[in-house]
């Protein structure tokens, strides 16, 4: 029986099955194989090998097409980052994981151009192991990297480590052998095209193996490169321009604010010249600047005693109220507290004169309010830690406006304190000539002479007498007292503020002394009310002020009770002269008779301590003498002169003799 050849249609219908099921090519290679086996003539099979060969172009189409389409969605998929472009960082790393992904590498990676270095950087990586790779820095020529970017033009090396054609160096060639790359394609990213475009970086995918990289694929590389680009530009652009809004929001800004504070300070000007005009005091310039400045604002002069102020911190004596004695330094009777607030006052308006500017200080700004360089005080601005330069300036033109009324104000209280000295010196000169005329004239001045009063006497150099006049008048100034200059002394008269004369006498010294530039002795004496009492304790202060430069202590402020014994025996109803003349008469009595030194000589020996080697060179005489004068003073005073409390009357008497002008 003979046998009938295979139809070919099966073979060719499994061709068909095999293509449409996407089947790989050595299935379809196949099919030929079972044909020849099943006994196909030779006519069929070879249609069946021509149907077969067909299939395997169809099915390479149709890959390529797959191949394509993948990446047109990558592409599209990219523009779509791009066009909600947000971070630029993370549309350059799905650029590179999608160039990894898309070409099947190993790695892929990203550098940019470092204009200011002149270099290429690593920016992003994707697949890379190594920490030397990831931190590498490419010179233009240098590298794979470094021919694209040098070039503008694509390159593939299918084995880095042999390839020639660019420039090897020892830190590029570790950091890829340490990655272990072997084949790498670049290609540039550039803003622009033709000749004028601009290489920004380059685009890179690499394999761990040998590998050859065909067209499309750097074609497909080529287009992420230039989509990468468009992200880096938009990028930059948006950043100009968000720098420029800013920009433009900024200079708006202070557009705006400028014109506010010129404004604010038209405002401001109008408003205190105004006061100004309508006869407004250091008090309403005060409240004035709070309002203008959202703040508590006080006025202190020039030895940090406050003249007024808006707020908490008006506690202190303001405008129109009397200021007590010695209230420069104890600040309000605050004691030492208060003098050391008021010495932080002087200081921080010093460095406001030296800066010529506000300055800030425990909390508060401070400016010193100038009479050209003399500080007349200082304004001081609370609650407002933060001050802008619109406000600063206000506040600074404010202590112009604050100068000229205290100038205004010591002008006229200087005037009336020389119609008020005359008062004064009636009052030292003749008190008993017409005492209720003296009280009346008092009244008329603003002088109530029936009111207790502290006298005080003051005395410096002859050079700083003038000084101390003008300090005198500076002293006094708001607080109800007047002065005069009377025999080379300034004579203080201050109403009682309920301390003794030598706190007040004290207080005077220190302030006197730094109104006047140098040292001031002050003596107190009172309460006194009346003329005949006002001139007697001028006569105490006299005492005390010359015992005082006896002792010593001159600079400083006392009164009479507190020298001591010495302090009693000056005051008022006591015989000083009957005492030096009870205990010292003898001596007295023999020098002025014989024209000797035994008072001179006792003197002497006890400021030495009874030492006759000391006396001796004291008295530029021979030691015998000083033995001789000594025998006779034991003579004249008797055996018991050298006992201790002997001793103690000696001495006082010598004192209060040398004070009485022996």
């Amino acid at each position: 029986m003979s046998h009938r050849p295979t139809s070919a249609a099966p073979h060719l219908r499994r061709l068909f099955e095999l293509l449409a099921a996407g089947a790989p090519a050595e299935e379809l290679g196949a099919v030929t194989a079972e044909a020849r086996r099943a006994g196909v003539d030779a006519r069929d099979l070879a249609e069946v090998e021509a149907a077969t060969e067909a299939a395997l172009r169809v099915r390479n189409t149709l890959r390529q097409h797959r191949r394509r389409e993948t990446e047109l969605t990558a592409l599209f998929d990219t523009a779509g980052d791009l066009a909600a472009l947000r971070d630029l960082d993370a549309v350059l790393r799905s650029i590179v994981r999608r160039a990894r992904m898309l070409l099947g590498t190993d790695t892929a990676y990203l550098t940019l151009a470092d204009e200011e270095a002149g270099d290429t950087y690593m920016r992003v990586t994707d697949g890379s192991v190594s920490e030397l790779f990831q931190n590498l820095r490419l010179q233009l020529g240098e590298g794979l990297g470094g021919l694209v970017a040098q070039t503008a033009r694509p390159y593939a090396s299918p084995d880095y480590r042999t390839d020639g054609r660019f420039l090897h160096t020892g830190s590029i060639d570790a950091g890829v052998l340490d990655e272990g790359l072997v084949a790498i394609l670049g290609v540039p990213l550039l803003l622009g095209s033709g000749s004028g475009g601009q290489v920004i970086g380059a685009l890179f995918a690499a394999d761990r193996t040998p590998r050859t990289f065909a067209p499309e694929e750097v074609a497909l590389l080529c287009s992420l490169a230039d989509h990468a680009a468009i992200a880096i530009d938009t990028a930059r652009t948006m950043a100009d321009a968000r720098l420029a809004l800013a920009e433009l929001a900024e200079a708006n800004a202070v557009i705006r604010e400028h014109s506010a504070a010129m404004q604010r300070a038209a405002e401001s000007h109008d408003r205190l010249t105004d006061l100004v005009l309508r006869g407004g005091d250091v008090s309403d310039v005060a409240a004035a600047v709070a309002g203008l400045l959202k703040g508590e604002v006080a006025v202190h002069d020039g030895s940090g005693w406050p003249l007024t102020a808006t707020g908490e911190h008006g506690g202190g004596f303001t405008d129109g109220t009397e200021r007590p004695a010695g209230a420069e330094v104890t600040a309000g009777a605050e004691g030492a507290a208060g003098a050391e607030k008021a010495a932080a006052l002087v200081a921080a308006a010093e460095s406001s004169r030296a800066t010529a500017h506000a300055v800030f200080r425990d909390g508060r700004w401070v400016c010193a309010v100038l009479a050209g360089q003399e500080l007349l005080g200082c304004l001081v601005l609370y609650g407002r830690p933060e001050l802008d330069d619109p406000d600063r300036r206000l506040f600074e033109r404010s202590s112009v406006v604050t100068s000229l009324l205290l100038l205004l104000r010591r002008s006229v209280a200087e005037t009336e304190n020389r119609v008020r000295g005359d008062l004064i010196t009636d009052l030292l000169t003749a008190p008993d000539r017409d005492p209720a005329g003296l009280v009346a004239r008092g009244r008329r001045l603003g002088i109530d002479l029936d009111r207790p009063h502290f006298l005080l006497v003051a005395r410096t150099g002859d050079a700083a007498r003038e000084r101390l006049a003008d300090a005198a008048v500076q002293y006094l100034f708001g607080c109800g007292g007047v002065s005069a200059v009377h025999e080379g002394a300034a004579v203080l008269l201050l109403p009682c503020d309920g301390t003794d004369p030598g706190a007040a006498a004290r207080a005077a010294a220190a302030q006197l002394g730094r109104l006047a530039g140098v040292p001031v002795t002050v003596a107190g004496a009172g309460p006194a009310a009346g003329p005949r009492a006002i001139a007697d304790a001028h006569a105490e202060g006299t005492r005390c002020l010359r015992a005082m430069h006896v002792l010593g202590r001159d600079g400083g402020g006392a009164c009479a009770a507190e020298l001591g014994f010495v302090g009693v025996l000056l005051g008022d109803d006591h015989d000083v002269d009957g005492f030096v003349a009870a205990t010292l008469g003898p001596l007295l009595e023999y020098d002025a008779q014989r024209g000797t030194q035994l008072v001179r000589t006792l003197r002497a020996y006890f400021g030495c301590g009874g030492s006759l080697t000391r006396a001796k060179e004291e008295l530029h005489v021979h030691v015998n003498t000083v033995v001789q004068r000594l025998d006779r003073i034991h003579a004249l005073l008797g055996p018991g002169w050298n006992t201790p409390e002997q001793t103690l009357e000696l001495q006082l008497a010598l004192r209060l003799h040398l004070l009485s002008g022996g």
